[in-house]
């Protein structure tokens, strides 16, 4: 493998003869990330960054139709629309030319994007089509995990990361003057597309039978294509391997951490190491969205503004249409572009993926094209009596809003419980900024006291049926492992 492999501590002998076996700064900053993200650094990479659904949906048509052998397609959401059936077709055609052309959608995702006929298409042309994590009877609450990931890989040669899904949001419509979703995405070359390939087999394989083996790749087997260093962060549920990434290179960061995120909703921990890091003197930056698709989700994220901006933090938020990106760059050395959302449901509810790269030249690209953003932004600031002034929201024009991401209602209420859970319990000190939360909390709660008082059957008769359905689901897991029982020996 073209991983950085450390056979010991590499030693240095001192003047007064004692050896020194303490690691190198870097070594120990490669060996804690490769630890915290559970993603091995590898070599030998070449890495291009794709802006915005132009550059990104024109190299992947490209790399679909120069396919060969296989196609592997893994997206959150496909719409239905004319952007979502021009890539349909092109999958279509390369199937019917005997290529193995596989494709994962979520089912959450999916909902609503298109009638039963889309995916019918794809399988009557010979694409594998196969469905992340359908509402089952036997699980109730299994649906809260998605399949956040974006990603496609073609014959082992080139594999994309990205945010983006597809469909005309991210298109924007110039006849009406809708500008398309602020997104990113990053096409790689080189061994770390195996990782690419062998993140999409997982699962392929939890959906159903497995990759064949013949078609299966290595980094051995790939060519190096230029002198990039990456990882490739593939996190599944409670593994929390970004989470911690996050968290390590906050903290040793020394002269920059610029952040763009779509639907930041940022746990404490996370929150405290950026504004530990701001009052330490690093220039901190967050680009969000103005209003975003969910109103509920921004305002929910301006209530943790106050305290970054005190601690030094400078949050920008974006004047177009939506801001869909998730990426960070620090020190003009470490780049991330992915899925992965700075919220709860990304870190530890999804399965997602990422790319975190390790190349000056790459960072300094990030970061070009983070001042380009903050051209289009507006700063959130501090007013002398320290309260957050939020840029006007604008009046929104075109196309419809909808979701863009897994589990931001789900992370919304996290947000909401851990802050009344704080209350209830003074498990830690609330700030100004969550009276808000704890108001329409307080409101919330009278309201259902109140209706459970005047009708009381609104309140029992949901509570019976969900108390039904997870006995129903409890009794089936159990007829199950019952039926797996071995006959006692007789």
């Amino acid at each position: 493998m073209r991983t950085l492999q450390n056979s010991g501590p590499p030693k240095a002998i001192h003047s007064s003869g004692v050896v020194d076996t303490r690691l190198p700064l870097r070594m120990l900053a490669d060996q804690a990330f490769s630890r915290a993200a559970g993603a091995p650094l590898i070599a030998g990479n070449k890495a291009r960054i794709l802006k915005d659904a132009k550059e990104n949906y024109s190299e992947w048509l490209y790399a679909i139709k120069a396919a060969r052998k296989r196609i592997h397609f893994e997206s959150y959401i496909i719409h239905g629309d004319e952007t979502g059936e021009m890539f349909v077709e092109a999958l279509a055609a390369k199937a019917r030319d005997g290529v193995n052309v596989r494709l994962i959608y979520d089912w959450v995702g999916a909902l609503g994007t298109h009638s039963h006929k889309f995916w019918k298409f794809l399988r009557k042309n010979g694409v594998e089509v196969r469905c992340f994590n359908r509402l089952h009877v036997d699980s109730p609450l299994g649906w809260l995990s998605r399949d956040h990931r974006k990603t496609l890989s073609i014959d082992g040669r080139v594999g994309f990361v990205t945010g983006l899904c597809i469909g005309r949001y991210w298109v924007g419509d110039p006849k009406r003057h809708i500008e398309p979703w602020r997104d990113t995405g990053v096409m790689i070359q080189g061994p770390a597309v195996a990782e690419i390939e062998r993140a999409f087999s997982e699962m392929w394989s939890i959906l159903g039978s497995p990759v064949p083996d013949d078609e299966r790749v290595s980094e051995e087997e790939i060519p190096v294509s230029g002198n990039c260093r990456l990882r490739v962060v593939a996190s599944s549920p409670y593994t929390a391997g970004l989470y911690r990434l996050d968290q390590l290179i906050a903290a040793i960061a020394r002269r920059s951490i610029w952040l763009t995120d779509a639907y930041f909703l940022a746990t404490a921990p996370y929150i405290q190491a950026l504004s530990a890091a701001a009052a330490d003197g690093v220039d901190v930056r967050l680009l969000l969205p103005r209003g975003g698709d969910i109103p509920m989700v921004s305002s929910l994220s301006r209530m943790g503004y106050r305290p970054l901006l005190e601690s030094g933090v400078r949050i920008f938020e974006w004047n177009g249409p939506m801001l869909h990106a998730k990426t960070a760059v620090v020190d003009t050395q470490w780049a991330r572009v992915g899925s992965s959302n700075l919220n709860i449901a990304s870190w530890l509810g999804n399965y997602e993926l990422d790319v975190v790269v390790e190349d000056q030249n790459f960072s300094e690209k990030m970061e070009e094209m983070y001042l380009q953003d903050l051209g289009n932004a507006t700063e959130v600031v501090l007013t002398s009596k320290h309260r957050v002034r939020v840029p006007r929201r604008e009046q929104r024009r075109g196309l419809r809003e909808r979701r863009g991401s897994a589990g931001r209602a789900v992370t919304s209420l996290l947000r909401l419980s851990n802050t009344v859970g704080a209350a209830m319990t003074s498990r830690r000190t609330l700030g100004p900024a969550e009276v808000v939360v704890l108001i329409a909390s307080a409101a919330l709660l009278v309201c259902v006291a109140l209706v459970a008082a005047i009708w009381p059957r609104v309140i029992s008769w949901p509570f019976a049926i969900f108390g039904s359905w997870l006995a129903v689901s409890l009794s089936i897991k159990a007829a199950r492992l019952y039926r797996k029982r071995k006959p006692a020996a007789g």
